[in-house]
């Protein structure tokens, strides 16, 4: 199986000599082509210092990073924009979607910049609003969407360009539960129907529920890690009972 994201002895250090912290310590682990996996940790983990790392957001101190055959962490500045642009698509908590522009023209933002034919975004557009449920919102601008929508225009645009690997940071983080509900069986169908390949950091247990397989950060390391085998419920359960184990703040168990 191709494998899409390579993470080998990551190390990530912030600080100077007299007080250093190993955001991240030494990790390894690689995402398979079609997997949703989940990342969870407590506040302070460094789960999002990870996933900073991945997304080429932040360079790593150590290690390498590898997605779709290319080593991240050796490619120049100018390199890097490109290959994000091109291999990654983003999934906020707090959408990040342009106010002055309709849902249709948000998504196709990640289209146009690739200078992909009108008529081929527009068939893509039209594909993907089917697919996440917001085929009747392509034409109106943020401040007339409810959060739910706004999400999963993000989600739609994020994936509208079949990315390598899909990096969804606290996706639910600001929807109520129905919206949220809504957006993860999206994305659960997004993965299923195109093969997407999610990388998804939560601290919630239902949303990580969602995912293929699940994999927990404690003190910079990993802890643990999960694979779903029964249902979500079961799933969401097993879950629970690590973070349990695993400690961190009362909300991450709700």
């Amino acid at each position: 199986m191709k494998k899409v994201l390579e993470v080998k002895d990551v190390v990530k250090v912030y600080g100077n000599k007299s007080n250093i912290t190993r955001a991240v310590d030494n990790i390894s682990f690689s995402v398979n082509e079609g997997e949703f996996i989940g990342i969870m940790g407590a506040s302070g983990s460094g789960k999002t210092t990870l996933l900073n790392c991945i997304s080429t957001i932040d360079r790593v101190t150590a290690g390498d990073i590898i997605v779709d055959g290319t080593n991240i962490t050796k490619l120049s500045s100018s390199k890097l924009n490109k290959f994000r642009r091109d291999e990654l698509g983003f999934i906020f908590q707090d959408f990040n979607l342009l106010d002055t522009l309709t849902a249709r023209e948000n998504i196709a933002l990640a289209l146009s910049i690739k200078k992909t034919k009108k008529t081929e975004i527009d068939k893509k557009i039209e594909d993907v609003a089917g697919k996440l449920g917001i085929s009747e919102v392509l034409d109106k601008y943020p401040y007339q969407m409810s959060g739910g929508q706004k999400q999963r225009v993000a989600a739609s645009r994020a994936v509208v360009s079949k990315p390598s690997l899909i990096l969804a940071d606290e996706p639910t983080g600001a929807l109520d539960s129905k919206s949220a509900r809504s957006l993860l069986v999206s994305l659960e169908e997004l993965n299923k129907s195109q093969n997407a390949t999610i990388l998804m950091v939560t601290h919630d247990a239902f949303t990580a529920s969602y995912a293929d397989r699940i994999i927990f950060i404690k003190d910079g390391k990993i802890f643990n890690e999960l694979t779903k085998k029964g249902d979500r419920k079961e799933f969401f359960s097993r879950i629970i009972d690590v973070q349990s184990v695993l400690g961190g703040e009362a909300s991450d168990v709700i």
